[in-house]
């Protein structure tokens, strides 16, 4: 294998993160350290009560070069990676911008300009001037924003894959790094709000109207969030240790968890054995969390099944933020490694009081506590699952 290393821990080495609590990474974390929810009314075409995790309308417009990419989901790009052009430079220079890969998952990407272009066609006849659903609408456009913003110029590749999508472009990362493909992988998720989102999960009968509450005995549904997030994964450096991915593919129902939580049982070890630690040594586990009162369940049970002698803290920060779909793995990597980095984990918005049915520890109050091993799952519809395993390195 030439360059790589299987079944290897690689060091992040930096990230940043966009989403209802801030712009920046400094802000979010201030506002998930405060424990206060950051969620709002949807968008004034919704036409429905909701509540949602809405960024910031001010992000400025794309450079003029990329004027004819400009969204709303690429803005949030920009955003986030303004935060990393140093480290971003410095792998440009350290491995060469042809050995740095971009792996980066999305759900649903800038269908809200579609939806835009659309709502015009319908009432007009035409479409907004200039717009292209290629360059503002879908994956292709996103790919050529990161490629431009980062100056990287190894393989660019964007799973979407529901609300697992960017847990799995870790785990795809990793994959690169250990065949030797590349040196470096800028690594993330974006999604941004959209009709098609929050009136399909309405239709499920999952959106809820008011704030989710994540485990908690009277929770009520999903809120859609947004935003973006980013990291760093390289061969060599200093920082939280990706140790193992795992994935798998229980295909139980298009929608529906499988209440025995077998494909979530499966991804959680598989990526224990590539970590090559025990479930007695995981700490913290960074829940999917919906919300919904069988995910919440069936992750309960998956976490018993698997790390139940460990008893390990369980946390869902959706009850911040709500649900950023395709970004939200990579949301909660990049929260996951914080606490890693400071000691401490979030309480879980809105789980008072705790459902007793579930059986795992769901603190109600901030933590500041030793943490050394955290998983974090994300489980999307269709059975696809990712569980990523990360230490606190030296």
């Amino acid at each position: 294998m030439v360059g790589g290393r299987a079944n290897s821990a690689y060091p992040v080495t930096s990230w940043s993160v966009v989403n209802a609590l801030g712009t920046n990474t400094e802000q979010v974390m201030r506002g998930l350290r405060s424990g206060e929810p950051a969620l709002s009314a949807p968008p004034p075409e919704t036409g429905f009560p909701a509540m949602c995790g809405a960024v910031s309308s001010d992000l400025p417009p794309l450079r003029d070069d990329l004027a004819a990419l400009d969204s709303r989901n690429n803005r949030f790009v920009a955003c986030a990676l303004d935060e990393l052009a140093e480290p971003l430079a410095k792998v440009r220079e350290q491995w060469g911008a042809g050995r740095v890969g971009i792996c980066v998952g999305s759900s649903t990407a800038a269908m809200d300009e579609i939806e835009r272009a659309h709502a015009l066609h319908v009432r007009t006849g035409s479409i907004p001037l200039g717009f292209d659903v290629l360059a503002q609408g879908s994956a292709e456009g996103l790919v050529r924003v990161l490629r431009a913003l980062s100056g990287l110029e190894g393989p660019a590749s964007v799973v979407s894959n529901a609300c697992s999508s960017s847990g799995k472009a870790f785990a795809s990362a990793k994959r690169w790094l250990d065949a030797g493909v590349v040196d470096a992988v800028l690594v993330g998720g974006v999604d941004s709000l959209c009709q098609i989102t929050l009136r399909g999960f309405r239709s499920l009968g999952l959106l809820a109207e008011e704030p989710s509450r994540p485990f908690s005995s009277e929770r009520c549904g999903i809120n859609i969030g947004e935003g973006a997030a980013f990291a760093l994964l390289e061969r060599t450096g200093e920082g939280p240790l990706l140790l193992g991915t795992g994935e798998s593919a229980d295909a139980h129902h298009m929608t529906t968890p499988d209440p025995e939580g077998r494909g979530a049982c499966a991804a959680m070890r598989a990526a224990l054995d590539e970590a090559g630690v025990s479930p007695d040594d995981v700490d913290y586990v960074n829940a999917h969390g919906t919300g919904t009162r069988f995910n919440d369940a069936m992750e309960a049970t998956a976490i018993r099944k698997v790390l139940g002698g460990a008893d390990p803290i369980v946390v869902s920060t959706k009850g911040y933020v709500g649900h950023t779909l395709g970004a939200a793995g990579a949301m909660e990597a990049v929260f996951v490694m914080e606490a890693l980095r400071g000691g401490w984990t979030p309480a879980s918005a809105g789980a008072d009081p705790v459902d007793p049915e579930l059986g795992i520890q769901i603190p109600s109050t901030p933590c500041e506590v030793d943490l050394r091993v955290a998983l974090s799952n994300s489980f999307a519809f269709g059975g696809s699952n990712v569980s990523l395993v990360f230490g606190a390195g030296g």
